[in-house]
Parts: structure tokens; C-alpha cells; sequence
């Protein structure tokens, strides 16, 4: 075997473990990117099914603030992007 044969073998065997290397690193970032996707698609998917509950925790804190006119909740709410408006009850007395 020639010194340049050598050379070029040594130089092969050197880029297939960088190589090596590489894709172990790649194999390795693409899992924590599917192990966080997973997270976020479950946190998405909770999230969805309590909608419901916060819709109704919500609306019962308006209600309650517009009721009492309690000021202290409705910066509250509208520190957390809620805003509503009281409408006055209208019915009549028998």
C-alpha cells in the first residue's frame, strides 16, 4: 500500500466518524424536537378539553363582578384580557 493510498483511507475513516458523529447528534436533537412536540400537543389537547370548565368560570367572575359592580374583579379580568359589559336585567314585576 502507497503513502497515498494510506492517506486517503486515514482520511476516509476519519470523515465516516465525523460522519458518525453527526447523525448521532442529529438523531439525538430530532428526538428532544418530537419529545417537546409531543408535550405541547398533549398541553394542547387538556387544554381543549377544560375549555368548557374556564368558559364557565369566566362567565360565573363577570357575572359576579357586574353584579356587585366589584371593581377589584373587573381589573382583574381585564388584566387577563376579558372584557364585558353588564347588560341590565329587564323584566317586569307582577
Amino acid at each position: 500500500m502507497s503513502t497515498l493510498q494510506y492517506r486517503v483511507l486515514v482520511l476516509l475513516g476519519a470523515l465516516a466518524l465525523v460522519l458518525a458523529i453527526v447523525n448521532a447528534v442529529m438523531f439525538s436533537n430530532n428526538r428532544q424536537a418530537q419529545n417537546e412536540l409531543a408535550a405541547r400537543g398533549q398541553y394542547i389537547q387538556q387544554s381543549l378539553q377544560l375549555e368548557p370548565l374556564y368558559q364557565s368560570l369566566i362567565k360565573s367572575l363577570a357575572d359576579l363582578a357586574a353584579r356587585d359592580n366589584d371593581a377589584q374583579l373587573r381589573e382583574l379580568l381585564s388584566s387577563q384580557g376579558i372584557s364585558f359589559s353588564a347588560n341590565p336585567q329587564t323584566g317586569t314585576l307582577r
